[in-house]
């Protein structure tokens, strides 16, 4: 293994130390000795990585955000019915959710505002809501009297339910519940002649693998390197300022 190889492995198992001890136990509480202790490293490898704490919390940070934009984009970037594709992309980001630690805690260290930071995880799932239903109505997919703002207004209320639930029992983010919300959202939201053809269950398999992707995202940060990279890339994509459910405010 050669020496990058190493660093790359050392800070992400740091990213994912600290995201276990920021989610458990908050950005306060949470200390570098128990982070390096978790990733099997002295506070000398830790401070090599990153400068403080509040270095470590923008990376985990950061790592979330482009998990969850990218999930976001995947009902953004799809074909066919907009609606469902939106439906789907609930059940991807809540299987993202229960699968990722380093999402929930990124979600958890943007809730307590970190050290005054600005950047809005929840703002890519607005903007993926916002996009999907202005495409359903350009498609006669909307019920008539529900305009995009009013039904995104309720989709979003809705989800961010589920968050506020979830975070003391993560079963609100099991598929059954996501498809109890969609059975009654429906109704309300759909075009009547979608009735028949939408699966408030989503169109995957019940077991499909979550699409976690942070580790793959904090060894490429690793690669890059400075934690000044990691700041910057992230503002490109879920910008501003849980333990998570749907991050979705």
């Amino acid at each position: 293994m050669t020496k990058q190889d190493r660093a790359v492995r050392t800070r992400l198992a740091l990213i994912r130390s600290a995201a276990e001890h920021f989610e458990a136990r908050g950005y306060v509480r949470a200390s570098l000795s128990e982070i390096s202790a978790g990733a099997g490293v002295s506070s000398g490898a830790l401070h090599f990585h990153f400068a403080n704490k509040a270095a470590v919390a923008e990376a985990v940070e950061h790592a979330a955000a482009r998990a969850l934009r990218r999930v976001a984009g995947r009902g953004r970037g799809g074909d066919g019915c907009a609606l469902q594709r939106l439906v789907d992309v609930t059940h991807h980001v809540a299987r993202l959710l229960c699968a990722d630690v380093v999402v929930r805690a990124g979600l958890r260290l943007n809730a307590e505002a970190v050290a005054g930071r600005v950047r809005d995880l929840r703002r890519e799932w607005r903007e993926c809501v916002h996009a999907l239903l202005a495409e359903a109505e350009r498609r006669g997919e909307l019920a008539a009297g529900m305009p995009p703002h009013r039904s995104s207004a309720v989709v979003l209320a809705a989800t961010t339910g589920i968050e506020v639930l979830a975070r003391e029992d993560p079963g609100w983010l099991a598929r059954p519940s996501l498809t109890d919300l969609w059975h009654l959202l429906l109704p309300c939201v759909a075009a009547p002649h979608l009735a028949g053809a939408l699966n408030p269950a989503g169109t995957e398999p019940e077991h499909a693998e979550p699409e976690v992707g942070s580790d793959a995202d904090v060894g490429r940060d690793a690669a890059i390197g400075s934690d000044a990279d990691v700041g910057r890339d992230t503002v490109g994509a879920l910008e501003g300022p849980g333990r998570a459910g749907l991050a979705l405010r």
